[in-house]
């Protein structure tokens, strides 16, 4: 044998190892393709066309290119990568809801907006989802501050450089609140507004927060003239209601919050990221797999991505598709996630029993089979085109 037959001989022998300790009925130690974790190809009806542009398109227009394995799961580019990409936002209730209220923050004079979320939760996706949106807004102007680590000088040091300020205005603050104001009155005048984002405010010190509320204050009798967006963890909530902030806190005119996904969310997640990047999500995850890493992630959309990512890294190494649920866990226990982030209960895996059985095309779903309804969620559906459905549960 050559040295790559056996380099591959002895990954198929190491990918028996690891699945043998949960597959120990089957004889090769390999998952049983009738199993119930298996999951079966969904009816044609319940799949509505995803719009997704060809692998080539995809390419050519976002400059990406197929991850390692993805030749071997049929993906055209990474679809569980950590950037916050607008195309991959998955919109829940909870996102809709904040999504809009960001929204309408950004686009009418409103003042102050909190944007809360715990940590990996996508609050800095929603920011650049709200971005996106209202990038064509004509003369109005946003910028957005990703690390507000900040001293004060150097902040509006930072600002000046972002809306265009003279060199002056960078040094003294007096001439940068002389030129933010001429500048935003000038664009409301002719129609436009002017927008401050603030991401992980819940590091700003307490000084830069005087300065936010400070700058709020700019307004006519009638219009706030600069919006502002403080998106952060739920500290920053802690802060707000610190009695030194109390005047801040008063200033804000919109709330909303991000959750951790449920398990049906989490389901719906995986598989319209694996359908925009062109896979099948069948033909990647088991339903076991789903729910394990739903379990060990707490529902935190971060934290799914990187089982996800590495467990398809697993699977490519070892040969292995759809991936299933010892690949998985393997990957929680490399993380050290083998516990949820949120009840600290330990990782257990769902019986076959409790994953429901292929059902013939032709009879009527029952009341436990039908999809929830948050599986009818569209995924990533900015530019108002219908995404697939597709349930790992259904």
């Amino acid at each position: 044998m050559t040295g790559p037959e056996i380099a591959l001989e002895d990954a198929l022998i190491l990918s028996r190892r690891i699945v043998t300790s949960n597959h120990p009925d089957s004889p090769d130690g390999l998952p049983d393709k009738g199993a119930a974790d298996v999951l079966p190809s969904p009816p044609p009806e319940t799949e509505v066309g995803l719009d997704t542009p060809p692998a080539e398109s995809l390419e050519i227009r976002l400059g990406v290119s197929p991850p390692m394995y993805g030749e071997f799961f049929g993906l055209s580019e990474p679809p569980f990568d950590l950037t916050p990409d607008p195309r991959f936002l998955f919109l829940t209730p909870h996102v809709r809801e904040a999504l809009s209220n960001l929204r309408y923050g950004l686009s009418t004079s409103k003042g102050l907006t909190v944007l809360l979320g715990e940590a990996g939760t996508g609050k800095t996706t929603l920011v650049r989802a709200a971005l996106t949106d209202l990038g064509d807004a004509g003369t109005s102007r946003y910028v957005l501050l990703s690390n507000p680590t900040l001293a004060r000088s150097e902040f509006y040091e930072f600002l000046a450089a972002e809306f265009g300020f003279s060199q002056q205005a960078a040094t003294s603050k007096t001439r940068f609140l002389s030129e933010l104001q001429d500048d935003v009155k000038e664009r409301f005048a002719k129609g436009g507004l002017t927008g401050l984002i603030v991401d992980e405010a819940q590091s700003m010190p307490h000084a830069l927060l005087e300065e936010i509320r400070l700058l709020g204050n700019i307004e006519t009798t009638t219009s706030k003239l600069l919006n502002i967006v403080l998106s952060g963890q739920p500290e920053l909530a802690d802060r707000l209601n610190e009695p030194s902030l109390r005047q801040l806190k008063q200033r804000v005119a919109l709330r909303c919050e991000l959750r951790p996904l449920t398990l049906d969310e989490t389901a719906a997640y995986i598989s319209g990221r694996l359908r925009i990047a062109g896979g099948s999500p069948e033909m990647v995850f088991t339903a076991q797999a789903v729910r394990t890493i739903h379990q060990a992630s707490g529902g935190v959309p971060r934290l799914i991505n990187v089982l996800c990512d590495n467990a398809l890294v697993s699977g490519f190494a070892l040969q292995t598709k759809p991936i299933n649920l010892a690949l998985v866990a393997e990957v929680c226990r490399d993380f050290d996630l083998e516990r949820t982030t949120h009840n600290e209960s330990p990782m257990r895996p769902v019986a076959p029993a409790e994953i429901p059985e292929k059902t013939p095309r032709t009879a009527e779903p029952t009341s436990a089979m039908k999809a929830p309804k948050v599986e009818r969620e569209m995924f990533g559906s900015l530019d108002g085109k219908k995404r697939s459905r597709f349930s790992f549960f259904s």
